[in-house]
């Protein structure tokens, strides 16, 4: 057997950030601290924070009043703010910078009498918070279907954006769609998905025809990871997304000479490690690293931390 480890895989500087910011403020407040929402869509870098006495919510009313609490990477809508400002709570945020930029074309927009048309997944926590910047003027589309649905008025004005971590391939299907019906239709002065997402799809794209079969580590609520599994899939490939070893089959490899091993932007490399480990044990496989794009993105903690560190 023969591994191939796709570059870049797994955490991006969002989820570093993030995690890091995390990290700083337990060592700052100790422990219990709140986070709304995971802190990233994966459950082994949530269960290794949920042991360290870090408490995740899903409304703000969860966390007593005074508390510290972090946002997540995934950014969150006014009105949660808001409520955290009302229940005297010490914030900290986390938000991807990415994500960032996404909530202020929004509100840019908004403020100018656009149509927004969001382009994601309904129900993900990234698409709840950009929605939340401007729950007047946005609507959601998840596919070509629902582009045609739009009842926008004839002399709208109309912009989309997207969710940082979609398909490459579906977005721009989508916004082909929209600019067919709405020819005057404007973006974002910049693509709204991200880097890492982007540069994962790439290195998966062009290495998959090599393989025979995909392991994506990533959780099932991970957006961007499942992209990465469609993506394979897309490609004729079977492909697993797996959040650790422990799930992976034997039966799985049976009569399959090359194994591509892959991470969404918010798996630990401690979790690729021990798959490559597990699969070099068990049918002394061969690994190779082949590196699509190199990457050398950082971001800042967040202002709330740097002016605590200093």
């Amino acid at each position: 057997m023969k591994i191939i480890l796709a570059n870049p895989r797994g955490f991006c500087a969002g989820v570093n950030m993030a995690i890091e910011s995390l990290d700083r403020a337990l060592e700052l407040y100790g422990t219990p601290l709140y986070v709304y929402h995971e802190i990233v869509h994966n459950r082994p870098v949530v269960e290794r924070f949920r042991k360290r006495g870090v408490v995740f919510v899903d409304a703000v009313a969860e966390i007593p009043n005074g508390a510290t609490v972090l946002y997540s990477a995934h950014g969150v809508a006014p009105a949660i703010r808001s409520a955290a400002a009302k229940r005297n709570l010490r914030a900290i945020d986390a938000t991807c910078p990415l994500v960032t930029k996404v909530h202020l074309e929004a509100v840019r927009f908004a403020k100018d009498g656009y149509h927004i048309v969001l382009i994601g997944h309904e129900g993900y926590d990234e698409v709840l918070g950009t929605m939340g910047e401007a729950p007047e003027s946005i609507r959601l589309v998840q596919d070509e279907a629902e582009v045609e649905a739009l009842d926008l008025p004839a002399n709208a004005k109309v912009a989309y954006l997207t969710q940082t971590t979609l398909s490459v391939d579906d977005a721009e299907v989508i916004i082909a769609a929209l600019r067919k019906r709405f020819p005057h239709i404007v973006g974002p002065s910049r693509d709204d998905i991200c880097y890492a997402t982007q540069n994962r799809q790439e290195a998966v794209k062009d290495i998959v025809p090599d393989a025979d079969i995909v392991i994506v580590l990533g959780s099932q609520n991970s957006s961007n990871s499942m992209r990465l599994a469609e993506i394979a899939e897309s490609c004729g490939k079977r492909a697993y997304l797996i959040d650790s070893v422990r799930e992976l089959v034997d039966e799985s490899f049976t009569g399959r000479e090359t194994v591509l091993i892959t991470a969404g932007a918010s798996a630990p490399e401690e979790v690729v490690e021990e798959c490559v480990a597990y699969l070099q044990e068990r049918f002394g496989a061969s690994v190779e690293t082949r590196t699509v794009r190199e990457e050398h993105v950082s971001f800042p903690l967040p202002r709330e931390l740097r002016v605590l560190s200093n």
